[in-house]
């Protein structure tokens, strides 16, 4: 299975330990279950972290706010004695980035997760309005949020007592990124969204993060199932997953309030298949492997709800995609890279972006 893209991704920085990131990393949202995923058998997360290690992959991405800790925990009871083999990341909501309460959600992520120290915390979503508003109904904290300065610091702080390793953001846009890094606190990670659908960090983020010397973690490589198998219409897809800015705003649970691109969407998904059958290989691994291939890139997070699916997505390291295949779906999906901009969040409307 091995191959050159199992070679961990290495990001340095002067005067702090090398971050060295697996191209490819578990995305833990559906462990411990919930009401978005729906159950999740404890079993097979312990199985899915096993066979993860084994394979030589190493970084595990969770987050205090999916299925409220219980991902955190299954995580923690899944790694057991192997922790000192995984990377662990996990992320604290912009409602509990002031310092004192950051310092409370840290030490609670750290029992959730059992270990004495979380490998990559970073800040779920940027300090605003909007982003505070889906992670508390307190309206005086949507009003008043965290500033990221004082965050920043006590995440430091954090690193220097050695509760973390290295201090990170996620969905942070260009100008948010120069923001943080002039805090004057070294920013070693950003998590954004990724995958042949979703290319707008390629117009600033990624660039940015490259020059800066910042780690990047892709997240939904596989648009939450639609890159997943061959789609000719958007009829029986569940609608908690047609609510990006690339569907219409009549869509059900819709809040961007833009007209959407579904037209150029499906040819894309329909020329992405066609490209997958030509070259005699599932969607889902060609999407990955797209991914995958990009070098600016740190690592691809995939969810596995079980081993059979965590095979599935190996597939992507043990065969990379031909650079003459990567052109190609470069170019089928780059009018929907363009049509959709440079703005990173894709479920806000211009004016409610949480992202910029």
């Amino acid at each position: 299975m091995a191959s050159e893209t199992d070679a961990p991704r290495a990001v340095a920085r002067p005067g702090v330990a090398e971050l060295r990131l697996p191209s490819v990393g578990i995305g833990c949202w559906a462990f411990g279950g919930g009401s978005y995923w729906g159950p999740q058998d404890q079993s097979d997360v312990d199985r899915v972290v096993a066979r993860t290690l084994d394979a030589g992959l190493s970084y595990f991405d969770t987050a205090e706010a999916y299925n409220g800790g219980e991902s955190e925990s299954s995580l923690g009871r899944a790694l057991g004695q192997r922790r000192s083999e995984a990377l662990i990341g996990t992320k604290v909501s912009p409602c509990n980035a002031s310092p004192a309460r950051l310092r409370e959600h840290c030490e609670r992520s750290l029992r959730r997760l059992r270990t004495d120290c979380i490998d990559i915390y970073m800040l779920h979503w940027p300090l605003n309005g909007p982003s505070v508003r889906h992670f508390t109904d307190d309206e005086a904290l949507i009003r008043n949020p965290p500033q990221i300065g004082p965050a920043l610091e006590e995440m430091e702080r954090l690193r220097t007592e050695g509760k973390i390793r290295f201090v990170g953001v996620s969905n942070f846009g260009r100008a948010q990124l120069t923001e943080a890094v002039g805090s004057g606190v070294r920013v070693s990670v950003n998590e954004i969204p990724y995958n042949l659908l979703m290319r707008a960090v390629e117009h600033e983020v990624l660039p940015f993060c490259a020059a800066n010397g910042i780690a990047t973690i892709g997240y939904s490589a596989l648009m939450q199932g639609l890159l997943a198998h061959p789609i000719d219409s958007f009829d029986g897809v569940p609608p908690v997953r047609l609510r990006t800015r690339h569907f219409g705003s009549t869509r059900e649970g819709s809040r961007h309030g833009e007209p959407g691109i579904e037209a150029e969407t499906l040819a894309a998904l329909l020329a992405i298949a066609r490209i997958a059958r030509h070259a005699n290989r599932p969607v889902a691994e060609v999407a990955l492997g797209w991914s995958v291939a990009n070098a600016d890139l740190g690592c691809t997070l995939v969810g596995c709800r079980n081993v059979a699916q965590l095979e599935e997505n190996l597939q992507a390291l043990s065969r990379p995609l031909a650079p003459e295949i990567k052109r190609d779906l470069d170019r089928v999906t780059a009018e929907v890279m363009q049509r959709l901009g440079g703005r990173i969040d894709y479920f806000q409307s211009e004016q409610e972006t949480r992202s910029w």
